[in-house]
């Protein structure tokens, strides 16, 4: 099970090119802008230029989601969390809103229109739930 990171990124929020470039360090592990580039150009339907990806590479630091380290003139940017952890914390951040501005009425009228499937995933949340707080000795 993937936890919630310590660390957070200053703003959730981004753009399909954002989302792009961070999967791409994602998959690099640590990219260099050349690397990111050329990744995106090695689609044929692809333009981009090389100033553009610099700038959301510099956005994203800025946003709190890579860290850049410079070695000389060249930089190299490392994702400050895993894609896991943006995904859970993406999910936690969905549930919140929804608890936010639901009430116990509206989320179970909700919850009653599910399918099979997602019912028997909520049991297994709630299952889950208590095996943690028996677990923390609540």
């Amino acid at each position: 099970m993937t936890s919630l990171p310590n660390y957070r990124p200053k703003q959730m929020s981004l753009g399909p090119l954002e989302r792009e470039i961070l999967n791409i360090v994602w998959d690099l592990h640590t990219a260099a802008v050349k690397d990111v580039h050329q990744r995106i150009l090695s689609d044929p339907n692809r333009e981009l230029a090389y100033t553009s990806v610099t700038t959301v590479l510099k956005r994203l630091t800025e946003k709190g989601w890579l860290a850049c380290e410079s070695q000389g003139k060249i930089h190299h940017w490392q994702a400050r969390i895993t894609r896991e952890q943006a995904n859970a914390l993406n999910a936690y951040n969905q549930l919140n809103q929804f608890l936010n501005i639901s009430n116990p009425d509206l989320v179970a009228a909700f919850a009653d229109n599910l399918d099979q499937t997602s019912l028997d995933k909520l049991d297994a949340i709630a299952q889950r739930l208590k095996d943690l707080r028996a677990a923390r000795g609540e």
